[in-house]
């Protein structure tokens, strides 16, 4: 008996890596690695600037995040399509409640309530939000279109504006931002009509005055980026600084200086560290491994029968994307800066689990299957 169960282990496991998409899964390897490197680089500066003793402290604690997160993306992988997405919306059900009962539990940080303390940790659960909102719209999407007396849109817009006023509640119009832009994305692939576009567009331009008026700090920072002279950049200008001493090779692991000074260098910047240290040419790969994730993801999606899957899948791709696009721009001091970490590369515990979760459901769902892909693909 025990013989036999595991060799069914072995065809089970087997099975799974014939079918999950290995080109994503070496992508999401070597983006790991990466960002394991960089944490080593700059853990010792970012525990210095806190007083303590242990150099490797947030290295220690990425790696941590790293282990746990990638063993569920794996884990998520074998999941069949339904039972990913029930996953996905269970954790969207999750955060919304989570991020209700934050006015009671919530651990707040330079002035914002954004994260649940769980002993020596930190969980925000609008970072889950995101990908388990975006197969929620898919999946409403797709029951719209088998069934256009299906009121999926009035639905996934009342999920989307209750998330949106919480998280400005928060604040973190950050996230409510990257949340629009995700959702306006699956509309658009969704084939819906101009109207519902245009409707969504007015509502966020809407929202975004209202935030520039009600939320002090969203007119400070845009006021500051908009007028520098005289305002507080310190983070930006020492970032363009760590950039323009890397040069074209890089001063060499380790041997960043900037990163000393910088308070966010382990996580928001940790893009400025990788030039300084690394060179222009290696920061340039990061850069490309990033969009041959996205764009391979975007490939599955496009030969994928199913139009939950599809939709889905580029949904996600969308959100590490732009995630990615944000986090440069503010690194280039070409956007106001909006806390946001480079996928899969900076420091922090939730955005880590986060984005492993959103990979495990784009293996999940992009998995060779019968019938899965178009063009006599299986």
């Amino acid at each position: 008996m025990i013989l036999t169960a595991q060799r069914s282990n072995r065809s089970f496991l087997l099975e799974w890596w014939r079918s999950v998409d290995r080109v994503l899964i070496g992508i999401f390897a070597t983006l790991i690695l990466a960002g394991l490197i960089l944490s080593l680089a700059a853990s010792p500066a970012a525990a210095a600037k806190l007083g303590g003793t242990d150099p490797f402290y947030f290295f220690t604690r990425h790696l941590f995040f790293v282990f746990v997160g990638i063993s569920g993306a794996m884990i998520l992988s074998m999941f069949s399509p339904m039972n990913a997405r029930r996953l996905a919306v269970l954790a969207l059900l999750g955060a919304i409640i989570v991020m209700f009962a934050l006015n009671f539990i919530g651990h707040e940080v330079k002035g914002a309530t954004r994260w649940v303390k769980i002993g020596s940790f930190s969980l925000q659960p609008s970072e889950f939000a995101k990908p388990g909102f975006i197969v929620f719209a898919a999946w409403m999407f797709a029951q719209r279109k088998k069934d256009i007396t299906f009121p999926g849109i009035a639905i996934v817009f009342g999920v989307y504006i209750l998330l949106v006023l919480m998280l400005l509640r928060q604040p973190d119009f950050g996230q409510s931002f990257l949340l629009t832009l995700c959702f306006g994305a699956i509309f658009f692939f969704a084939g819906l009509s101009l109207g519902w576009m245009l409707f969504l567009g007015c509502v966020s331009m809407a929202g975004a005055v209202v935030a520039f008026f009600a939320l002090p700090h969203v007119q400070d920072r845009l006021m500051r980026f908009l007028n520098p002279e005289g305002s507080d950049t310190y983070q930006t200008d020492k970032a363009l600084e760590a950039i323009s001493n890397g040069g074209i090779f890089g001063r060499g692991p380790g041997e960043g200086r900037v990163k000393e000074q910088l308070p966010d260098a382990h996580t928001d910047f940790i893009f400025a560290v990788a030039v300084e240290e690394f060179g222009f040419l290696i920061s340039l790969l990061l850069i490309a491994l990033l969009a041959a994730l996205v764009i391979q993801a975007f490939r599955k999606a496009l030969r994928l029968n199913d139009h939950f899957a599809q939709l889905a899948v580029a949904g996600l791709a969308t959100m590490i994307g732009v995630q990615t696009i944000i986090n440069l721009a503010v690194n280039l001091n070409m956007v106001p800066p909006k806390g946001m970490t480079l996928p899969f590369i900076s420091y922090g515990g939730s955005s880590m689990l986060a984005l492993c979760f959103s990979m495990g459901l784009i293996l999940a769902f992009t998995r060779k299957r019968a019938g899965a892909y178009g063009y006599g693909v299986y």
